[in-house]
């Protein structure tokens, strides 16, 4: 089934996470449901749903939180701007994405203050269902040829409005 244009995005907060070496938190994606993983494709930031009423870097903070036990972050930025993606062609079982087009993201950039042996993507915080099932960091700018295709403008997207974090602090 393709992406249906009546269909509204779902508010999404993606998180790029830079270590001290100026590298970012990326995980190998379960992916399921409309993004499900194709190919060589499975890296990709945090990301999540933003709740009715939540503030953008709250919920940032929440889906880090909730993807990897993170949560000693400092606040470095947010983008402006909403950047909408539309989901690839889905015909699986219902899946709770169904129930949209696609997703409209804005970004936050937090600068990692925790100890990565807490780090957890397997038994995350919040007893929701693992995200990811590997993770590194890597450099910024190698993300977009790692994600699925109908993610890769918005993570070029992300890479020229948070490079200026990609450096070693």
């Amino acid at each position: 089934m393709s992406p249906q244009p009546d269909l509204p995005y779902r508010p999404n907060a993606g998180i790029a996470l830079f270590n001290r070496a100026g590298l970012v938190f990326a995980g190998r994606s379960r992916g399921d449901g409309p993004e499900t993983v194709r190919g060589d494709f499975e890296w990709q930031m945090p990301q999540g749903g933003i709740d009715p009423g939540e503030d953008l870097v709250a919920a940032a903070r929440r889906e880090l939180m909730e993807e990897t036990s993170i949560g000693d972050a400092d606040f470095l930025a947010a983008t402006d701007e909403w950047w909408p993606y539309d989901f690839p062609a889905y015909d699986g079982p219902w899946h709770h994405l169904c129930a949209f087009r696609g997703q409209t993201q804005r970004w936050v950039a937090f600068r990692f203050t925790g100890d990565e042996s807490k780090i957890d993507v397997l038994d995350p915080i919040g007893g929701v269902r693992p995200e990811f099932f590997d993770w590194a960091w890597l450099p910024l700018a190698s993300l977009p040829a790692k994600v699925m295709p109908h993610k890769r403008a918005n993570y070029e997207r992300v890479v020229a409005a948070f490079s200026r974090f990609a450096v070693p602090v």
